[in-house]
């Protein structure tokens, strides 16, 4: 089959950049990264730039891929990343937009990859369980209802890929932080910070530069791993009651980078908050 990638390019964040179209001889087994593979070897032996993308596993697991097709998050097919879907959903001569996430917490680095260190400073700002470190502990010492953990499961199982911020018009962060609260919230083990971890993570996502979530879902309708919206609804819940248990505590943020320069330190914004 033939198709046509219509794919943006951008040198680096302050250049301009634009869509440029290449046809490519794919087939249909092949996935969107392998196909993108196929034109990066055409691209280097002409002697051009390939394109850039972010990958890691292909096996939609570690949250690396993920970019725009045809205004779609990691393309038509639900509950897929891009590592996984596979050419046949395309039909011949079908011409493919690609574009990176677009949101202001997620400035583009190169052609369809951003940075996503926004995500990180999140999970840096409470995402975690602080205990004491040695050997594991009995996996019965403490005692986990079955649908608990299966609710902790499906909350764990966001991979971070970026795409309800890129789905959402706001895009907010919003279910992300909301999944990673909770996978740890809901178990035993995550209680004890439960309050201030909810404070930090919503501050931290706040000052990242997020939008606001207003509950139109988008975020759920293309995340790859179906999270439920009822995560956003638990995260306001921790966050407002810790507000108000935690309200003589000071919360601090990270400060967010303003830059990205490969081979060069990176630059910290001396205005932002900490």
């Amino acid at each position: 089959m033939r198709v046509t990638l219509k794919i943006w390019r951008q040198g680096e964040r302050s250049k301009k950049g634009k869509f440029v179209g290449y046809p490519v001889e794919a087939n249909p087994d092949m996935s969107m990264l392998e196909c993108l593979d196929v034109l990066n070897e055409e691209l280097t032996g002409k002697g051009e730039e390939p394109v850039a993308f972010e990958h890691d596993c292909r096996e939609g697991i570690c949250g690396s891929c993920g970019f725009m097709i045809n205004g779609i998050a990691h393309g038509p097919l639900p509950a897929t990343t891009v590592c996984q879907l596979t050419m046949r959903h395309f039909k011949d001569g079908q011409e493919l937009v690609l574009e990176p996430w677009r949101a202001k917490a997620f400035p583009v680095i190169k052609d369809l990859v951003v940075d996503r260190r926004s995500f990180d400073r999140i999970i840096a700002s409470g995402g975690y369980v602080s205990v004491s470190t040695g050997s594991a502990p009995d996996g019965n010492a403490i005692l986990v209802p079955k649908e608990t953990a299966d609710r902790a499961m499906d909350a764990a199982a966001c991979i971070g890929c970026g795409a309800c911020v890129a789905a959402c018009p706001n895009a907010s962060a919003a279910l992300f932080t909301g999944a990673k609260i909770a996978h740890l919230g809901i178990l035993p083990q995550g209680k004890p910070e439960l309050d201030l971890r909810a404070i930090r993570m919503v501050t931290q996502m706040n000052e990242e530069g997020f939008g606001g979530c207003t509950n139109i879902g988008e975020c759920t309708g293309v995340c790859p791993k179906e999270i439920a919206l009822e995560v956003i609804a638990a995260m306001n819940r921790d966050y407002l009651r810790g507000s108000w248990r935690e309200r003589d505590n000071v919360v601090t943020t990270i400060r967010p980078f303003t830059e990205w320069s490969t081979g060069s330190k990176l630059k910290i914004d001396p205005h932002a908050s900490s």
